[in-house]
Order: structure tokens, then sequence, then C-alpha cells
């Protein structure tokens, strides 16, 4: 994993420099709005032009395995965070019982946590 003091890139409005409306000496006005322009450079992507945030640029988090069945829960160790794919509700509550005999975390359970 990599280091968790490291800062995250900050994402501003392009022109914000320009224009005081934008966020020149006003921190609440410097949020980042997608760029549409017809011309836009930064839409584009282009050299030498502000990075637009993008799918995937958050930090690395932990390894989550997907789970569909029992014998794929027994596959994970005690501890790890498991998410239960799409299945049917019988299947789902036979999960959650063994899922907590084992001392497995599902992220994504359904009414009590």
């Amino acid at each position: 994993m990599e280091n968790k003091n490291k800062k995250r890139k900050k994402f501003i409005r392009r022109n914000w420099d320009k224009y005081s409306r934008l966020g020149w000496g006003r921190k609440k006005k410097q949020k980042w709005r997608k760029p549409r322009g017809r011309h836009a450079k930064m839409r584009e992507r282009r050299k030498g032009y502000p990075s637009r945030p993008e799918i995937g640029m958050k930090s690395p988090s932990k390894e989550i395995r997907l789970v569909s069945n029992l014998k794929e829960l027994l596959q994970a160790e005690k501890g790890e965070e498991v998410i239960v794919r799409k299945i049917g509700k019988k299947k789902r509550i036979e999960i959650e019982k063994k899922a907590s005999e084992l001392g497995v975390k599902i992220l994504n359970l359904r009414g009590k946590k």
C-alpha cells in the first residue's frame, strides 16, 4: 500500500485564476466543474493543461473478494472483507450466517448491520 500521508490532488475548475467570480481568493467557489465547452482544451486532455479527475484515481484500498456461494465464502480468511454477488434471499441468509461464524465481514449487507 502507498504512503497514507500522501496528499490527494486537488482538482479545481478551469480558468479559476482568470476570474474572481470563479474563486480567485474565494475558497468556497474553487469547486470542480467538468469542462463541457466545444473548444475546451482541458476537456480534450491536451498537453500542458490541468488534469481532470477520472475513474481509478482514488488511492488503492484493500482487496475485496466477490462471493456468490458458500464454497467461495469458505476460501475467505478471518477478518477479510467480501461482497455478496447477486443471489437469492435464501442463499444470501445462508451466506450471512456462515460469514458471522467465520468472522468474515460482508460489505453489502441488507437490513441489520
